[in-house]
């Protein structure tokens, strides 16, 4: 190459040198309880066998009882599956993840059933992708009052208040609405069980919003590549902004949660952390 440029071996040593990096950090040990843990999947485009496929990179963030926030886990792989998922989950329980009380995430084809299969947790259905779902049977018009009646149930001081609002509304909607009370119907469990939590979490709880910031950077730097020439660089890339930001959160002062509002968590019998099951 010319004076200025780089050489393949240059390429290939950085290279390598990010992907130690980026691996020490992806496999270190997990050490602690986490009550909460997020997980969120982004998809991107690239080269398999000579064609160009769409695959799911996930990350999994979870917060200590500490009240601190760390980013605990990239895969590659297919979001629908239930396989990918149990694996997913097993992985996090070898590396010494323990106490998840709750996981948050869309609702993914088979997260839920690996979340019952792979730890004792409640698992929480985005309540933003839920209002999506949701306003879509609303029609135009509707789509405000909708909101604003099933937003009466999370306003409530206690999960009971909540579930009999949530019931309320579903049967107030239920004559000219059917399909969309039918729809609350199978979600109140799901999309309300953040509200068996500490009141002062619940606003970071309901829904992978506490991730949008950092999926919203990994986007941007992902698709100025466009389409990846492997899996390898999908990992290389991906895991060196999730690094960065997770030396971000370390150096901040402020804890996500206060130490106060989650000790708890762990003390009371009725909320006690459970272990996982590898």
């Amino acid at each position: 190459m010319g004076g200025t440029g780089i050489s393949k071996s240059q390429v290939s040593r950085l290279c390598q040198e990010i992907d130690e990096r980026v691996n020490a950090f992806l496999d270190r040990p997990i050490e602690g309880e986490w009550p909460y843990l997020w997980i969120d999947a982004t998809y991107v485009k690239v080269r398999q066998n000579h064609r160009v496929v769409t695959v799911a990179f996930i990350v999994a963030v979870g917060v200590n009882t500490d009240g601190r926030r760390e980013v605990l886990k990239l895969d590659i792989g297919p979001s629908e599956a239930e396989t990918f998922w149990t694996e997913f989950l097993r992985k996090l329980a070898r590396r010494g993840l323990r106490g998840v009380k709750l996981v948050i995430s869309d609702a993914h084809e088979g997260i839920k059933a690996s979340v019952v299969k792979v730890m004792t947790a409640s698992w929480q259905r985005c309540r933003v992708h839920f209002m999506r779902n949701v306003l879509a049977h609303a029609g135009r018009s509707g789509r405000r009052v909708v909101s604003a009646f099933i937003a009466t149930a999370s306003a409530q001081e206690d999960a009971e208040a909540a579930r009999q609002q949530w019931r309320r509304v579903a049967d107030q909607l239920r004559p000219k609405v059917p399909k969309l009370a039918a729809l609350m119907d199978t979600a109140e469990t799901d999309v309300l069980a953040y509200m068996g939590f500490p009141a002062a979490h619940r606003a970071k709880l309901h829904s992978t919003n506490p991730l949008e910031r950092l999926t919203g950077e990994i986007k941007r730097r992902t698709e100025v590549v466009g389409i990846f020439p492997d899996e390898p660089s999908i990992r290389r890339l991906v895991g060196a902004i999730l690094l960065e930001q997770n030396d971000e959160w370390a150096v901040q002062r402020c804890r996500y949660m206060t130490l106060e509002s989650i000790a708890p968590i762990g003390d009371d019998p009725l909320v006690s952390l459970p272990n996982l099951a590898v």
